[in-house]
C-alpha cells in the first residue's frame, strides 16, 4: 500500500542501492573538462621540469660541425651531466662530471647570447696551439679524424687566428671551443675562452634529420642519421 509509513524490508539496502545509482552517474562537462584541464596542466609542467633539468631538443642551423652534424639535424641535450641551470638564478644543480675534450656541447655564446655547438678540445691546465691547420695540446698533436678543412689556402700567423692560433693556457673554470668544419666555424679562435657557467648540455643523440637545404616538402629525411649517437 501507498503512504503506509512502514519501512519495506530489505529499505536500508534500496537506499544503499539507491546512493550507488546516483554516485554512478555520467559526470557532468564541465566536470570532465576540468579533469583534462588538470591533467594537461601537469603534463605540461612535467615537460618544462624535463626540458629544464633533463633534455632538450635543439636544431643543427649552420655548417661548422660538419660533418659530425649536418644542418637539419634535430638533436637531444644532455643538461643534467654538467649540472643544469636553476631558472632565474645563477645556480645549478650538481653535476655528474666536468666537461671533457672532445665533448660536443651546447651553450650560451659569450660575445653575442645565441645558442651555438661546438667541440670542447682543451679544458683548464691545457696549453692549447693551432699551427697550420693542425691542433696541439700540451705539445702534442692531437688525432682527430672527425676534423674536415674545406679551404687548402693556409692563412699566415698574424693574418687571423684560424690557421695559427697561441700558444695559451686555458684558465680555470673555462674550456676551449672549436668546430669540426675547421675552415668555416667561429669559435674561440675567435672569441675567446668559454666559461663554464655558460654550457647549457652535451649534445646526445640524433632524433631526427632532413635535408632542409632540398626543402620541408615533401620532407627529404636522412633515416641513416636518426638515433645516430653524437661523439
Amino acid at each position: 500500500m501507498r503512504g503506509n509509513g512502514r519501512t519495506a524490508p530489505g529499505g536500508t539496502a534500496g537506499s544503499v542501492g539507491g546512493t550507488l545509482a546516483r554516485s554512478g552517474a555520467r559526470p557532468s562537462k564541465q566536470s570532465t573538462m576540468r579533469q583534462y584541464a588538470s591533467s594537461l596542466a601537469v603534463a605540461i609542467l612535467m615537460a618544462l621540469v624535463f626540458r629544464q633539468f633533463a633534455f632538450q631538443a635543439f636544431r643543427i642551423p649552420s655548417s661548422s660541425m660538419e660533418s659530425t652534424l649536418l644542418v637539419g639535424d634535430f638533436l637531444f641535450v644532455n643538461k643534467f651531466l654538467y649540472g643544469a641551470q636553476i631558472p632565474f638564478t645563477s645556480l645549478r644543480l650538481p653535476k655528474l662530471r666536468a666537461p671533457r675534450s672532445g665533448d660536443i656541447l651546447v651553450f650560451k655564446a659569450p660575445h653575442d647570447g645565441r645558442d651555438f655547438i661546438k667541440r670542447c678540445v682543451a679544458v683548464a691546465g691545457d696549453t692549447l696551439e693551432v699551427k697550420g691547420k693542425k691542433l696541439y695540446v700540451n705539445g702534442v698533436p692531437r688525432h682527430e679524424p672527425f676534423v674536415q678543412h674545406t679551404d687548402d689556402t693556409v692563412r699566415p700567423p698574424g693574418a687571423d687566428p684560424r690557421d695559427f692560433f697561441g700558444p695559451e693556457v686555458i684558465p680555470p673554470g673555462q674550456v676551449f671551443m672549436m668546430g669540426d668544419n675547421r675552415d668555416n666555424s667561429m669559435d674561440s679562435r675567435y672569441w675567446g675562452m668559454l666559461p663554464l657557467e655558460l654550457i647549457k648540455g652535451k649534445a646526445e643523440i640524433i632524433y631526427f634529420s632532413v635535408d632542409t637545404q632540398r626543402g620541408f616538402f615533401p620532407p627529404h629525411l636522412r633515416l641513416g642519421r636518426i638515433g645516430r649517437l653524437i661523439h
